[in-house]
Parts: structure tokens; C-alpha cells; sequence
């Protein structure tokens, strides 16, 4: 029994093992492809009407069709749809993935997203504030320390209470690797431990992204839901 139990413990371990290896792999992979930005024509989407369906598609209609939906033109977001809810939806590109992020440079990232109208005043100038970053041509620990900087000085609003976000668009790409392609919410909070929050526990559906970790006071809390905005079912974390 105690041979088996061994053999056992073994294997999963061995498993576990080439799980991380594997993950460690992709993330090299990702850092030598998108070790800079591509053509700023890359990250654009050509038809102006697609872009701002693919925002609206981050909420339910209920919420996205009086929204303020923006599209990213060649110097930043333009307001393609001026709104009347207070929502924001637009649709965000790789760079505001966390810090450290491999892809951070991936073209093909599409990040539909609506913000309510906290995290409208004051998550979403940070969407615009690294946009005009990196459409200046600058690297991506450039756009890290330009980000804190500019939270330093108070270029930046601080977090409003109940600032949050819907990503439930079928239409989101966010990883090479469709790991994180999930309907999810997002709720903004000043620095906590995960665990106040339950968040990476077993068998939780709260998540904690490091999005803005080491360039401004925002823990992002990430709930993922059974449902695209469309209603239709969704896989769950």
C-alpha cells in the first residue's frame, strides 16, 4: 500500500512538474516574440463600426447600448459614441496587461471592456495614460516607470469606491493560450491580501490580477461568471 501510495505522489508530482515547465516555456516563447512593440497599424482595427461592437460586447446590452464606447486611433482613444449611463466600453490592447507581462507587446490582444462610472473617472485614465505611451514609441519599462510616475504626481485620479468592470464579450483574445479568454467581472480595491478577498483559494472564483501592481494602489479582483454578455453559457474559471 505504502509503494503504491509512493508511486502515485511520484506521478502527480512529475505531472505537476511538466505543467510549470510548460507554462515557463510559453512565457519565454512570449518574451523573444513580443520582445518590442509591432507597427502601431498591428494593434488598429480597420473598420471602426467592428471596434465599437466588440466594446459594446464586454456588457450586457443592457448596459453597453447607452454607454460611451471609444475607439483607438493612431495618437489614443477617440469617443466614436458619446453615452448617457456613464459606462465606458472600449476595447484595450496588450499593454495594459500586468508589468511583467510576455504578451505585453502581442498585436493580437483585444480586451473588450465596460468600466462603470467609478472606475470610468478613475481606472480608465490609466487605459489612456499608457496608450499615449506606447503609441510614443516607448518600452515597456518606460511605460511601467511613466505609469507610476504619473500616479506619483497626481497626473492620475485615485481609486473610487466602487469602481468596476465587465469583460463578457465572446469577441475577447487576451492570451496566445486562451487560459484567461474567460466571461469575468472586475472589481477595483486599494492594496489587500488576497485572502480578504478569498481570492487564488481552492475552488474560489475570485482571482487577483496584478494589472497595476508596483505602479499605482489598485488590487484588481477578478470574478469569473457562467455567461457572455449575449446571455448565451460561458466557461467558468
Amino acid at each position: 500500500m505504502n509503494s503504491s501510495r509512493t508511486a502515485t505522489l511520484i506521478i502527480l508530482i512529475l505531472a505537476f512538474s511538466m505543467v510549470f515547465e510548460a507554462r515557463e516555456m510559453r512565457s519565454q516563447e512570449a518574451k523573444t516574440k513580443y520582445g518590442h512593440m509591432a507597427p502601431v497599424e498591428e494593434y488598429l482595427i480597420s473598420d471602426r463600426n467592428a471596434e465599437i461592437a466588440l466594446a459594446r460586447s464586454a456588457a450586457p446590452e443592457s448596459i453597453s447600448h447607452d454607454a460611451t464606447v471609444l475607439v483607438l486611433g493612431q495618437h489614443g482613444y477617440e469617443t466614436a459614441v458619446a453615452g448617457k449611463n456613464g459606462f465606458v466600453c472600449v476595447v484595450e490592447r496588450g499593454w495594459m496587461s500586468p508589468p511583467d507581462a510576455p504578451e505585453f507587446w502581442n498585436p493580437r490582444i483585444r480586451g473588450p471592456i465596460c468600466f462603470n462610472p467609478p472606475a470610468a473617472r478613475s481606472v480608465l485614465p490609466t487605459t489612456y495614460k499608457r496608450t499615449e505611451m506606447a503609441l510614443a514609441g516607448r518600452t515597456q519599462a518606460e511605460i511601467i516607470a511613466g505609469n507610476k510616475t504619473a500616479f506619483a504626481r497626481g497626473e492620475l485620479p485615485a481609486l473610487e469606491p466602487g469602481a468596476m468592470s465587465y469583460m463578457m464579450s465572446k469577441g475577447a483574445y487576451l492570451t496566445d493560450h486562451g487560459d484567461h479568454n474567460l466571461a469575468h467581472l472586475m472589481f477595483y480595491a486599494p492594496p489587500l491580501e488576497a485572502p480578504v478577498w478569498g481570492a487564488d483559494l481552492p475552488k474560489s472564483p475570485v482571482m487577483l490580477n496584478p494589472q497595476f501592481k508596483g505602479t499605482q494602489p489598485i488590487d484588481v479582483f477578478v470574478v469569473s461568471v457562467g455567461r457572455w454578455s449575449d446571455g448565451t453559457p460561458a466557461p467558468v474559471m
